[in-house]
């Protein structure tokens, strides 16, 4: 495994037209199918987590992990802090080693937000570290949400425009209707709104919210500069119902595994393909 900057990846998969799927990650054995995934389809991708996986293993601990799971794998991956709520967690993934980290102060004041990015900014430079900032509010799709506070609110170019002068971050995320967790309905994205993004900001788009969302939406964000899609709830809710139809008749917890990870792969292989990336690693 070669762990690489994640503005490298993400910066040629803006370039070529294609994006970088960013997998939510809790366990080795998550770890392990998504860089067991990316070795068979030759393809490029991040391991996320944030505030809610950290619950059980700390970020060294679970970029470690990854370290000694992809000793003998042959594939590229960025390893991302998501949606971090603290400059406290910031330094610590930064300190443990994460190619990139994200703050998310996009649900408070445009101010608090821009000197949030900027002390993180500062912080992550000195080592190389990719930063991702959000303008606007991706909001959630449902209560259940891990990420998000509330309704979302959409980006606007020209306060986009200034953040991302202002603070200086490497990949911005925006609100364009996508919201986190399960869609109640299919979203409806404001592509005209998207593209006027692309023509204000010279960095590349992140995509939050990508679960359940129809494949010929994400092709066309994909063409009008989003260049990093976040995929959660869609990877998460399939491997929770694997392991609950087998618990069913199975109560030897491990023999479960199987199955719930076949259904994970399942799913990261469509986003790999859906994304563009498949392939793309030589």
């Amino acid at each position: 495994m070669e762990l690489v900057p994640s503005i490298e990846l993400i910066r040629e998969a803006y370039e070529k037209s294609y994006a970088i799927p960013s997998f939510c990650v809790w366990t080795s054995e998550t770890i392990d199918l998504v860089l067991r995934t990316a070795e068979k389809l030759n393809a490029p991708v991040m391991l996320m987590a944030g505030p809610g996986e950290f619950l059980w293993h700390r970020p060294q601990q679970l970029l470690e992990m990854a370290k000694i799971l992809g000793r003998d794998r042959r594939c590229r991956v960025a390893f991302h802090l998501d949606h971090g709520d603290s400059l406290e967690l910031a330094e610590e993934c930064i300190q443990a080693g994460f190619t990139s980290v994200m703050l998310d102060y996009s649900a408070r004041s445009y101010e608090d937000n821009v000197a949030g990015m900027k002390k993180v900014a500062a912080m992550a430079r000195p080592d190389g570290i990719t930063v991702e900032g959000e303008i606007g509010h991706v909001g959630k799709a449902n209560k259940n949400a891990a990420e998000g506070k509330g309704d979302s609110s959409l980006t606007e170019p020209e306060t986009a425009e200034r953040f991302c002068r202002e603070t200086g971050i490497d990949m911005v995320a925006v609100s364009i209707g996508n919201a986190h967790g399960n869609y109640a309905k299919l979203p409806h994205f404001d592509f005209a709104l998207l593209e006027a993004l692309k023509k204000r900001l010279s960095i590349p788009l992140v995509l939050h919210g990508g679960s359940g969302t129809p494949p010929d939406d994400i092709h066309r964000a994909i063409s009008l500069g989003i260049a990093k899609i976040n995929v959660a709830t869609e990877f998460i809710t399939a491997i929770k119902n694997a392991y609950l139809v087998v618990w069913q008749g199975d109560v030897w917890v491990p023999s479960t595994l199987p199955a719930a990870m076949e259904a994970g792969e399942q799913v990261l292989e469509k986003w790999i393909r859906l994304a563009g990336c498949a392939g793309t690693v030589k």
